[in-house]
């Protein structure tokens, strides 16, 4: 015979035993209607009664709950969801014992006994229930007991929530909560005080000794900011609870976990058309260039999603290659990856590998990024990579009849007042000119900000420079920039490659600016330092830099799409760009041209390019 399993060793948690106890308070609630029915006073025929009819609700009743699945639940753990399916079992075992008395016809049976029999089983069956979690709750079975005192900073519904998901969590012992509304001060959950209003954390950390703080508000929300600064002053580390995703991830299944810059900075997630996406990728090849950088490699995470038969991935890099092939491997071992060295200035290159392993999407990502390096020194660089490298690997995917081509474009291109800017702006002018040219192919470029985290970014730049004990540098006090998380800018640019159409420039929502030098403070607090320990610094604004992005060009609109974190952008029409003197003039003086001849050049191309002075 197989044993129930018996967690942690109880022997209460041992299904038979439960069963068994079950049954025992189902024979006991039958003596007890009969002794209700007649006011504890039982005729001896209805005793003899009462003793040859109860096998039928023992049997009725240990049928029931297991068909109920009652069993699956263990009771230190029992809430609204196991106890709903007590009461099933209970009305179903009462029926079936009713039923059962009226098939067998036994004389003068009482009626109110059928009655009073489920309502006492529900009471005590409910009851025993109740109590067990309540006395494990007071002994610490819920591993609430013996862990470090942590307060849960949120709204009273939100902590409830999360007081549920670290139920077993031994590490942490809730002390009370802070709630950012004040009209829940006084209340209590679960037997936690509730104070209202953020301004009472410092005194509430003082109060119950708490040495961490259990954020729970809305990620990105002013309550979150708020908590971070008021924490820091304490002297609290603040954790979070881990997103889905990382559950599957990590071993630490609901362990809270140290708050992060995304949790800070971080949006509602995108809501992707997972179906469309499926169709469109599921089984095919799909090429991405500059695979082994940020927003690359997040793209073919995201793409392996979608079950595609093979991904072909480019990248100039030998290490980035490399580490990309590591992972996927390891992450997607049916995956069929295909990885190549391979530089998107040279179009031989590009048209054998594109036509080994025919791609139906294209997602262009190689690139050069940096402003000041592409400012000075740089500046035909920039152009035989962003421009011409462009041109190549748009031709190529209409070269071999791929359905979409989809350039990773920013938003530096848009009044660009740098080369790398303006370099991007004239790329968006290749792609819709080679759309002209390969009518069978939908080309399409995607336009955002700053990605937390991406190379060359300043969150990788501020970290370093808290490890090393500060000052960490920001250009001006009011330079603002927009952000989103690298997995978000992956998620709506496979979105917008789904729903673009040809030619058209698509901007992602990039919600509000957020100020470098508040980026920089959190970074500082969420390291456990202060701005008295690591100071913040102005160095001036680098070559190029502005001390604002802009998404839509002045005269730009956008327009609504289908995704509504997407938008369409319109503007006059346009002559298109002449490829083959774009082509010529690049080759051509790429060995000697002056930066200032590089400019003035662009500014005829891109005719909203200013360069600064």
């Amino acid at each position: 015979m197989v044993r129930a399993p018996v967690l942690n060793g109880h022997w209460l948690d041992n299904r038979w035993v439960q069963l068994l106890l079950d049954l025992t308070l189902a024979a006991l609630a039958w003596s007890l209607a009969f002794w209700l029915r007649f006011n504890f006073d039982v005729p001896d025929e209805f005793v003899d009664m009462m003793f040859q009819t109860l096998p039928l609700p023992l049997v009725a009743f240990a049928c029931s709950l297991v068909v109920w699945g009652v069993y699956l639940h263990i009771w230190r753990y029992t809430s609204l969801a196991e106890l709903s399916r007590l009461v099933y079992g209970v009305v179903l075992a009462g029926l079936l014992v009713t039923a059962s008395l009226q098939l067998l016809r036994v004389p003068n049976f009482p009626r109110t006994v059928m009655l009073l029999h489920p309502l006492l089983c529900l009471v005590m069956l409910g009851g025993v229930r109740v109590g067990w979690r309540m006395a494990g709750e007071r002994s610490g079975g819920l591993g609430w007991a013996g862990g470090k005192p942590l307060l849960v900073i949120g709204q009273v519904q939100e902590a409830a929530a999360a007081l549920s998901a670290i139920r077993g969590v031994r590490d942490w012992t809730p002390v009370g909560i802070v709630s950012p509304s004040g009209a829940e001060n006084g209340r209590t959950l679960q037997g936690l005080r509730v104070w209202g209003g953020m301004s009472v954390l410092p005194n509430v950390v003082r109060l119950t000794g708490a040495l961490a703080a259990l954020v729970v508000s809305v990620p990105g929300s002013h309550a979150r900011r708020e908590a971070l600064m008021l924490a820091s002053e304490a002297g609290l580390p603040l954790l979070t609870m881990p997103r889905p995703d990382e559950w599957l991830r990590s071993k630490a299944g609901h362990q809270p976990r140290r708050i992060e810059l995304e949790d800070l900075l971080g949006r509602e997630p995108v809501a992707l058309d997972e179906q469309g996406l499926s169709d469109l990728m599921a089984g095919q090849t799909v090429l991405v260039t500059g695979a082994g950088g940020s927003i690359g490699s997040e793209l073919c995470r995201q793409i392996a999603r979608f079950g595609v038969a093979r991904m072909v991935c480019v990248d100039v890099s030998e290490y980035a290659i490399y580490q990309l092939e590591r992972e996927l491997r390891e992450t997607h071992p049916h995956l069929q990856g295909l990885y190549y060295t391979a530089n998107v200035r040279d179009h031989d290159r590009l048209l054998a590998i594109a036509r080994a392993h025919p791609p139906v999407v294209v997602f262009h990502a190689a690139a050069y990024k940096h402003v000041p390096l592409m400012e000075s020194l740089n500046e035909i660089e920039a152009l035989r990579t962003n421009v011409l490298g462009t041109l190549n690997c748009a031709r190529v995917a209409g070269a071999v009849g791929a359905q979409r081509f989809v350039l990773i474009s920013t938003d530096k291109a848009v009044n660009p007042t740098n080369v790398m800017g303006a370099s991007k702006r004239l790329a968006e002018q290749v792609v819709q000119s080679v759309a002209r040219e390969c009518p069978q192919t939908h080309f399409l470029a995607v336009r955002f900000g700053n990605v937390l985290g991406s190379s060359g970014s300043v969150v990788p730049l501020f970290t370093e420079q808290i490890a090393q004990g500060g000052p960490v540098t920001v250009t001006h006090p009011n330079i603002v920039r927009y952000f989103m998380t690298i997995p978000e800018a992956a998620q709506l640019v496979l979105q917008a490659g789904l729903i673009g159409k040809t030619s058209q420039i698509m901007v992602l929502d990039m919600g509000e600016p957020v100020a470098i030098v508040e980026l920089a403070r959190l970074m500082i607090r969420l390291s456990g330092e202060t701005e008295d320990t690591i100071p913040i610094t102005f160095t001036g604004l680098r070559p190029g830099e502005k001390l604002y992005e802009e998404l839509i060009a002045h005269q730009e609109t956008v327009a609504p799409s289908t995704h509504p974190k997407l938008g369409v952008l319109q503007r006059a029409s346009t002559e298109g760009t002449q490829l083959d003197d774009l082509v010529s003039w690049i080759n051509e003086r790429a060995a000697m041209v002056s930066s200032d001849e590089v400019r003035g050049w662009l500014s005829k191309q891109v005719p909203e390019y200013q360069p600064r002075s």
